[in-house]
């Protein structure tokens, strides 16, 4: 297989399970050299043991601004360098208007917004001139969910992040861009409703995708690797719609 990574530096936020961890695993099996975070140590030290190869954990909060500062000290300390940066950290729960409290609201804007953007900028120093930085949106960007308003929010804020960071990186040749998963089979997506409910909502969703099925995480991790390899070097500041079609109908 080629590949197609070979000799670049990647850090994957949220990199311990679902999008996060099987893009990990694709980074490295291209022939990266990947940094994964993690809140907990011993999810980290499964994953580490899950994508095998040349991965490093870190445990670490991606809205914590200190814990990121404590991330990329050690990038720097250990390569000195980031090609590839994949803001993937992220996650946010169901209320309808009418419930949504301050919790929610600042627990997913804080992770998904706020982590983000100081993920990216506190990267800087460490990236190299004409890296490629992901950004994990969703189709909730431009498609209405019920009881899900918060985190829609967030992800069409992602979304213009990129539009934005496109213009203020152009001197180093960086590229942002964004990819955004529809129904994907993650704990993340299982972990919205209680067990019992929870194949009647991968067949609700899966009935709204045009190909009929829920995706796999390792379908987010191919994009993923394309847009952060050299195949995509005039893919700049767009919003990739990995969804079976289901946003484009």
């Amino acid at each position: 297989m080629s590949k197609q990574l070979n000799g670049k530096i990647a850090l994957v936020t949220g990199g311990t399970s679902g999008i996060g961890l099987a893009t990990a695993k694709e980074l490295v099996a291209q022939g990266a050299r990947v940094f994964i975070t993690g809140r907990r140590q011993q999810v980290l030290d499964s994953a580490i043991a899950d994508i095998g190869g040349s991965v490093t954990g870190i445990r670490a909060d991606a809205s914590v601004l200190a814990d990121l500062d404590k991330v990329y000290a050690q990038i720097a300390k250990t390569v000195g360098k980031l090609d590839i940066l994949f803001a993937n950290a992220g996650g946010g729960d169901m209320l309808p208007l009418g419930e949504i409290t301050e919790e929610h609201f600042d627990d997913i804007f804080g992770t998904n917004v706020r982590g983000v953007l100081f993920t990216v900028q506190k990267a800087l120093p460490l990236l190299t001139d004409g890296a490629s930085v992901i950004l994990t949106g969703s189709t909730t960007s431009v498609k209405g969910t019920a009881s899900f308003s918060v985190y829609s929010a967030s992800k069409a804020a992602v979304r213009n992040f990129a539009r934005s960071w496109v213009l203020d990186l152009k001197v180093r040749n960086i590229r942002v861009n964004v990819v955004s998963p529809g129904p994907i089979r993650t704990p993340g997506l299982g972990g919205l409703v209680p067990d019992e409910y929870r194949q009647g909502l991968y067949d609700t969703l899966a009935a709204q995708v045009p190909l009929g099925r829920l995706g796999e995480a390792s379908e987010i991790g191919k994009a993923v690797a394309f847009l952060a390899s050299d195949a995509a070097s005039f893919v700049n500041g767009i919003e990739l719609f990995v969804d079976g079609g289901m946003a484009q109908i």
